[in-house]
């Protein structure tokens, strides 16, 4: 029998929170998604109702393993932190301003280590990168944070399973969200799904100044900056307007991506940004039935470039099913104990022992 979304929510419906409503008419189930007889959600409250929810989320997960058809119920409770003086409605956060002059290459208060994730390409799965690097470094016990700089095709909402729009105290200060332990910020949490970023150049880089210099990141051990493929205006502004302390290039196998990563790389060591690394993504695929290993984008060719221009190779990433189902539900794989959740965490824990994370 095939499982609903309505008939999930309907269920859930019926669930009474402890200061009254319930977590659908209150819009705190996020990330809802339906594999066979498996499902599993988000239930996001503010963080003062969080100690009395424990029982909310048990007979959550119990009535929806009542419904017919569903096999087991996965529930997890996550709180927006947020200062409570930003309780009222945030004001118009009025991003895409013009550039503003300044002192090349400023440091971000509190922040110990700015480290760009880049690609030369679209495609190559380096938002992915980004969002289960940063979870993984979470794991292991720093103070992460992840600015989605993707301005024009932002990903990070979704994939960090949070989409409630930052408040703002002041209309100038910005509050980010905190998800799975990563204190992260994204232009996709100002939009409605189907709006566009229908921007100039001058806009793009006084909006990314806005993000770096405007959002209260607080202390961190390391923010990862997901930048957009290429190297064009947002790339240049972060290398030349904040202290960057290290890129690391996300690319494929194949000889195509490979081409555009080494621009890449061109353009960091152009603007003295020092390359952490390059991370192999799309590795190869184990299919799951007789545990074959193919190559279908090629294998080992960010690892040889990485050798021929003499910068660390971070890593492999293989191509896993688990890693879109797992982005879409808004719970990066890293967080699991699988084959690529243990890359991630092997790449994280060499950032950390090379005192780059």
């Amino acid at each position: 029998m095939t499982i609903s979304r309505d008939a999930v929510l309907e269920r859930l419906k019926t669930i009474p929170l402890p200061d009254g409503g319930d977590p659908v008419s209150r819009d705190m189930v996020r990330a809802l998604t339906i594999e066979g007889d498996k499902v599993r959600f988000l239930i996001e409250v503010a963080p003062d109702l969080a100690p009395k929810m424990e029982p909310v989320v048990e007979a959550a997960r119990k009535a929806v393993e009542g419904l017919e058809g569903v096999g087991s119920a996965s529930v997890i409770l996550t709180a927006h932190v947020s200062d409570p003086k930003t309780a009222a409605p945030p004001p118009d956060l009025k991003l895409g301003s013009h550039p503003k002059p300044g002192a090349n290459r400023a440091p971000i208060p509190g922040v110990e280590r700015i480290i760009a994730v880049a690609s030369g390409k679209g495609g190559v799965g380096k938002s992915t990168v980004a969002s289960n690097l940063a979870v993984a470094l979470a794991m292991q016990g720093r103070r992460v944070g992840l600015l989605d700089a993707d301005i024009y095709g932002p990903s990070q909402s979704r994939m960090m399973g949070m989409n409630q729009r930052p408040k703002s105290p002041d209309g100038e200060k910005i509050i980010p969200l905190v998800s799975h332990g990563v204190t992260f910020m994204s232009m996709g949490l100002l939009l409605k799904d189907d709006e566009a970023v229908i921007w100039r150049g001058p806009l793009l880089v006084g909006t990314l100044q806005q993000l770096l210099g405007q959002v209260q990141w607080g202390e961190l051990d390391v923010l990862l900056v997901d930048l957009p493929p290429g190297t064009g205006d947002v790339q240049l502004t972060l290398s030349q307007k904040t202290v960057v302390n290290g890129a690391i290039i996300v690319s494929t196998p194949q000889d195509v991506a490979l081409l555009d990563a080494k621009k890449a790389i061109t353009m960091f060591n152009k603007t003295n940004t020092p390359i952490v690394g390059m991370i192999e993504n799309m590795s190869m695929y184990v299919c799951p039935k007789c545990g074959n290993e193919d190559h279908i984008f090629g294998h080992g060719g960010a690892r040889d470039e990485a050798q021929k221009l003499g910068i660390p190779f971070l890593g492999e990433i293989p191509l896993d099913v688990s890693v879109r189902l797992a982005s879409d539900a808004g719970r990066p794989i890293a967080l699991e104990d699988g084959p690529v959740g243990k890359a991630y965490a092997g790449i994280a824990r060499a950032l950390i022992e090379k005192g780059n994370a």
